[in-house]
């Protein structure tokens, strides 16, 4: 009866001033209270029991000394334009890595992200194999990129998005990256889907691990390039409570990346999430099967009053090397879920359909 006379108010088939303001502000029905207040014959001794949920409530959470990180308010993030240029030995390309670690945390910046194969000039080395065979021994370098960048984040106190590179695992190839958190953790997240062009010149196999990652900064997802293209992958992650997604992309051609970032954008709207994307610029005419690339790193909000109206938070230059910085207010989003024009996540007809993720 209580359910049944509270959704006809919600419903506006009955009019009550006091439930219906109550109502409308996010209140919850729970029950009726018999004798609230006794000898009032309006309400004939009844009252209702109302609950009301802060949103911005935060659990008391424990910190290390000294620590100024948290899981909401705002977040900094610099992204990775990365230049592809030639290199013949892993220590010349850590120097260029720790040169953007360096400036990106110089700006006290919470993540920094790298674009996807941006290791790929040194396949130069291995200009005398197959396409295939250049790859696989590119694939020899990632323990040690990953071993160096999870001492970078330790020693400039930030949480590095690697980025992705090949790696070998039961004699497949795959495209993987890694999260490296600033207090030392390591997680890793690979390619799901992988593009006709990798298949057929690389011979990849996708990946089937999928999962968001808690860091001290909020709940992040990672997909690598074409994964973004798949909306069923960012909408998994957004049930898990995705705050911000990071998508490390690499294409050749201003086509490719129109669809990463048409893509990326769709995601952020219908995900009610933030979107990094970033990639590499340049030419590697030594390199085969990685001629040219085409690149403009963004960040992507909702549309809705508290972010911009084009849903664009920040963009680089197209094809020009830099970083870019932008703050993410994590508390806009809980603000949006809640109260925003549409909700994207709340209205979906789960009476209808449903996203179930097999593995």
């Amino acid at each position: 009866m209580l359910k049944s006379t509270s959704k006809k108010v919600r419903n506006k088939e009955i009019h009550d001033p006091v439930l219906n303001f109550q109502l409308s502000n996010d209140f919850h029905v729970k029950k009726i209270i018999k004798d609230y207040m006794p000898g009032d014959t309006q309400s004939m001794e009844y009252a209702i029991l109302l609950q009301w949920d802060n949103i911005y409530y935060q659990k008391p959470n424990k910190k290390e000394a000294g620590s100024q990180h948290t899981d909401h308010g705002v977040v900094r993030i610099g992204l990775v334009q990365w230049q592809m240029r030639s290199y013949t030995t892993l220590e010349e390309v850590f120097e260029q890595i720790e040169y953007f670690v360096d400036a990106v945390a110089d700006y006290q910046s919470d993540f920094v992200l790298f674009p996807e194969y941006f290791i790929a000039p040194l396949m130069a080395n291995f200009n005398d194999l197959t396409v295939a065979g250049a790859i696989r021994k590119l694939a020899q370098y990632t323990d040690q990129v990953k071993n160096k960048f999870s001492q970078l984040a330790i020693n400039y106190n930030i949480n590095i998005i690697t980025g992705s590179m090949p790696q070998m695992r039961n004699d497949q190839l795959y495209n993987v990256g890694f999260l490296c958190h600033r207090d030392g953790k390591t997680d890793q997240y690979e390619k799901l889907h992988i593009t006709p062009d990798e298949v057929q010149s690389w011979g990849l196999k996708g990946g089937n691990h999928l999962q968001t990652y808690d860091t001290d900064c909020g709940k992040v997802g990672i997909l690598i390039c074409y994964d973004v293209e798949f909306p069923e992958l960012a909408r998994t992650l957004a049930e898990e409570g995705m705050q911000m997604l990071f998508v490390p992309f690499l294409t050749d051609t201003q086509n490719g990346y129109s669809r990463v970032r048409h893509c990326a954008q769709a995601r952020a709207i219908e995900n009610e999430c933030y979107v990094a994307i970033a990639g590499s610029v340049g030419n590697l005419p030594k390199v085969h099967n990685m001629d040219i690339q085409y690149a403009q790193a963004t960040v992507f909000t909702p549309c809705d009053f508290s972010f911009p109206a084009n849903g664009i938070k920040a963009e680089a230059t197209p094809n020009t090397e830099m970083i870019l910085i932008a703050d993410l207010d994590l508390d806009l989003l809980k603000q949006l879920h809640n109260y925003g024009s549409v909700r994207n996540l709340k209205d979906r007809r789960k009476d209808l359909y449903t996203l179930q993720f097999n593995k």
